[in-house]
């Protein structure tokens, strides 16, 4: 725990002699070593776990640029007995593929940088029987709190990545933690049953455990309230968002769509309003492993550029988007961090990151005092976006009836928000300067697949949508 992976220290010679070695017939040659080690923990009132959770992986993979394309090959182990069989199966692999159909691509340059980076873990390192201590106990906390009680769920993932950059011009290496901690509190009465659930990030085990029953408390409240909820009337509403919502907004109106690999493939609408305005001039909007603490911040990517804070909106218009390296080279663009692999297996896309809205000058009293009818919408469930003609769609787990700037005391659920994404964002009114957040406890895929860790968020903001 706590130091970069000592199985790809040992493999790192073999890696800078591949490169050189292939570097003599292909004019790029680049390899990405990973070694992630992630344990779930999870109890509830009848069943509990420990086990390696899904990111876990450990492997390589070769890239190389011939006649304008990029080709890629993986495996999970390297040493001298396979070496020279993976030399074979790479030149096999360029050989038989040399009437793939050409692209634009151009052979990456890059600066020459050697460098370690470290994120160690806060707080104590607690083994197995520790962790799953504090969940059972969180757990029978949460079932403490009413007879209406059915189940109540927590866990948590703990995960290290090590990951080592190499090619002719890099030797990167890096260590990073993160700890993922969420719950989940089931309710019912003599009619229904209902849930509320939450999920949040920090690099301190002290900090996740501790968060967690107070997390509890508040689902077990929203869960009772969920009891009585409605089903919203269809209409257009304005509301007032969690930082949540905010950032499922954020990541769904305009994240996928400033995904660039999209405008290669002419799939984005946001390419015909670069430099024009998008939203309203109070929004400013980010993305970039380097623009804020949370589950994506790396500190390079898979294919070996640095992270960055990229700048998307500015004060409503567009100004940017996020790109990888291949993608960069077709576009004339230059790389953003952005390029990221579900794991070695796996080809390398634009990917978001920590992607959020700026905070605003407002207060959160002030912006429900300003709703004369409509709702306080409030924890992300899900997304999704059409970035070819900008359609979204948000659904949120409850809403809080607002009118002439009080809570009446209903409460809606679900709640699906939809429209087209320049409507919606041209329609923010205010954002707060308060409540400021950035959370990932989830994943986000590209398409249907290929699932990243992602986080989104800001602070609140009022706007007008469609619901229902």
């Amino acid at each position: 725990m706590n130091k970069f992976s000592s199985y790809l220290k040992k493999k790192k010679p073999l890696i800078h002699q591949l490169v050189d070695d292939l570097g003599k017939k292909y004019s790029f040659v680049s390899v990405l070593a990973t070694d992630v080690k992630s344990t779930a923990y999870m109890v509830n009132r009848v069943s509990s776990f420990v086990r390696e959770s899904s990111i876990t992986e450990c492997g390589f993979v070769v890239r190389i640029f011939k006649d304008s394309n990029y080709f890629e090959y993986s495996f999970n182990e390297l040493d001298t007995k396979n070496y020279q069989s993976i030399i074979n199966n790479i030149d096999s692999l360029v050989s038989t593929n040399i009437f793939v159909k050409k692209v634009a691509a151009k052979k990456i340059e890059e600066e020459k940088l050697q460098k370690k980076f470290l994120r160690k873990q806060k707080g104590k390192i607690y083994n197995d029987e520790e962790i799953m201590s504090i969940l059972k106990d969180a757990v029978n906390y949460g079932l403490s709190l009413g007879d209406n009680v059915v189940n109540v769920s927590c866990a948590v993932e703990f995960s290290e990545y090590s990951k080592l950059y190499i090619s002719k011009d890099r030797d990167l290496e890096q260590y990073y933690t993160w700890i993922n901690p969420r719950e989940n509190v089931m309710v019912r009465n003599d009619k229904t049953m209902k849930y509320a659930y939450n999920g949040y990030g920090c690099n301190d085990s002290d900090e996740a455990f501790n968060q967690l029953k107070p997390a509890i408390l508040d689902s077990y409240k929203l869960a009772c309230d969920l009891l009585d909820a409605t089903i919203p009337t269809p209409g257009i509403y304005t509301i007032v968002t969690d930082p949540s919502i905010t950032g499922l907004i954020a990541h769904e109106a305009f994240g996928h769509g400033l995904e660039m690999d999209q405008f290669v493939k002419d799939r984005a609408k946001s390419v015909e309003y670069m430099n024009k305005e998008v939203a309203s001039p109070l929004l400013s909007m980010h993305d970039g492993a380097a623009s804020t603490y949370s589950v994506a911040s790396y500190f390079f990517d898979d294919e070996g550029v640095l992270a960055q804070d990229t700048k998307i909106i500015d004060k409503g218009k567009l100004i940017g988007g996020i790109c990888d390296s291949v993608s960069a080279s077709i576009l004339n663009y230059k790389p953003t961090g952005n390029g990221r692999r579900q794991s070695y297996k796996n080809k390398v896309y634009t990917r978001m990151t920590n992607t959020f809205f700026e905070a605003g000058t407002s207060t959160l009293e002030e912006m429900i005092k300003s709703v004369d009818y409509g709702y306080y919408i409030g924890i992300t469930n899900n997304g999704m976006e059409d970035p070819k003609n900008w359609g979204i769609q948000c659904t949120a787990l409850y809403g809080k009836e607002i009118k002439n700037g009080v809570f009446t005391g209903k409460t809606i659920s679900p709640v699906v928000m939809s429209g087209y994404v320049i409507d919606l964002l041209k329609s923010i009114s205010m954002i707060s300067k308060e409540n400021f957040i950035v959370n990932g406890s989830g994943s986000c895929g590209k398409g249907y697949k290929e699932w990243v860790r992602v986080s989104d968020g800001g602070s609140s903001i009022k706007a007008e949508v469609k619901i229902g």
